[in-house]
């Protein structure tokens, strides 16, 4: 058995309230997950997996059995899992690397693979950050609110979590679920293109978060960038054979069209 592809997914969004059969959308994934269990090195999970998550020091929240079961079957394969922190799963401590065997990531990383340099991260931690979601975003990644969070029952945590969720997404702007054109000015275009003035070894960028899909080229470096749009809305997802990177679709497994962008 060869396994030769790395597989990169994000903003799976497991148990939001606004995914209309949670369970089913959970089956997709783990569906998913089992397809590519024979061809797989490396799976990516580029944030966002779960809509919400906090591990208080001795309990877990309920729920997501068949994906965290599927994630340890993977890994107990041989398949390196990497989970990055998203904003949504921020909360994320010792207990998922410790039962699943898998690697977290808080931030950015760069790994070589087959030879290429890739930087990942969520997708909200680099480039120009509104005020108020930067002082958010530390606020979350605060040890001092952790606690304080913590001392709070679950019966309120949970409940409020999932409703802020299901607020900030339905007053969201719609998501594309047809490639987009990143402009110049856009913060993690423009990100790109400033790192990769230092960092001139990027081959490609990839990142979550956006609920957009992109596939384009950095300017004024051999690199490209990738936004891997959602697994609950486009079903998206990104692959590396070793030698060509795609973006397909995690139902049917095939390509998305990248015409208008590659015009």
């Amino acid at each position: 058995m060869t396994r030769k592809n790395t597989y990169f997914i994000s903003d799976i969004h497991l148990g939001a309230r606004y995914i209309p059969d949670a369970k089913a959308h959970e089956r997709i994934i783990v569906n998913w997950l089992k397809s590519i269990k024979h061809s797989a090195k490396a799976v990516y999970l580029l944030g966002d997996i779960l809509d919400y998550w906090y591990e208080y020091r001795n309990v877990v929240p309920r729920g997501y059995v068949r994906f965290f079961g599927t994630l340890a079957e993977l890994a107990d394969d041989g398949v390196e899992i990497v989970w990055f922190k998203g904003n949504h799963d921020t909360w994320i401590f010792d207990y998922l690397p410790s039962e699943l065997g898998i690697e977290i990531v808080d931030g950015s990383t760069t790994r070589m693979i087959d030879g290429h340099c890739f930087f990942m991260e969520h997708g909200d931690g680099v480039g120009r950050m509104e005020p108020g979601y930067a002082m958010m975003r530390s606020m979350f990644r605060s040890k001092i609110c952790q606690r304080l969070f913590s001392a709070i029952h679950p019966r309120w945590t949970v409940g409020f979590a999932h409703s802020w969720s299901s607020h900030s997404r339905l007053s969201a702007p719609p998501s594309r679920t047809t490639p987009i054109i990143m402009d110049a000015a856009d913060p993690l275009l423009e990100f790109a293109t400033d790192y990769s003035r230092l960092h001139p070894e990027i081959d490609y960028y990839i990142f979550g978060h956006r609920h957009q899909l992109s596939f384009q080229d950095v300017p004024g470096s051999k690199a490209r960038i990738v936004l891997l749009g959602d697994a609950f809305r486009s079903f998206s997802f990104g692959v590396w054979n070793g030698s060509n990177f795609e973006l397909k679709e995690i139902i049917t497994g095939n390509p998305i069209d990248l015409t208008l962008i590659n015009q």
